[in-house]
């Protein structure tokens, strides 16, 4: 026999090895488009995302749009604004309850408990014993 020859196990083993790169090479084409798609994918998510984002804000801003050029709320303004009333319409006045008036005496006592508040521990410690005692009665 010559030396020429191959085996049929030589073609064999390179069919096999040619193979295997072929089938190498198209999984990895295939991971990489299945990739890409899920990229794609990702992307069509994100904008869906702000877009319904975007529809809401536009909602939103269309509702205020409304809502600052309708009648209500020109009255509203106008009689916060500018102290107006509609013909017909009587103004009262409601005081806050919570609201309470000090005397000149009753300011001063309050600003002065106040102060001595903030005092340090041994601030008044010396001021008790060295100079008129706040605390006294």
């Amino acid at each position: 026999m010559p030396e020429s020859y191959e085996s049929p196990f030589d073609m064999m083993r390179i069919t096999l090895v040619v193979g295997f790169f072929v089938v190498a090479y198209m999984l990895y084409n295939l991971t990489v488009s299945i990739y890409e798609n899920y990229q794609i994918e990702q992307h069509i998510a994100d904008f869906k995302e702000r877009n319904a984002a975007l529809k809401e804000d536009n909602q939103q801003k269309m509702d205020d749009l409304q809502y600052y050029i309708s009648d209500e709320y020109i009255d509203k303004v106008a009689k916060q604004n500018l102290n107006l009333i509609n013909p017909g319409e009587k103004v009262i006045v409601i005081p806050d309850e919570d609201l309470v008036v000090l005397s000149q005496d009753e300011d001063t006592a309050a600003l002065s408990e106040q102060i001595r508040q903030s005092w340090s521990n041994p601030k008044k410690w010396w001021k008790f014993f060295f100079s008129s005692n706040p605390y006294k009665s």
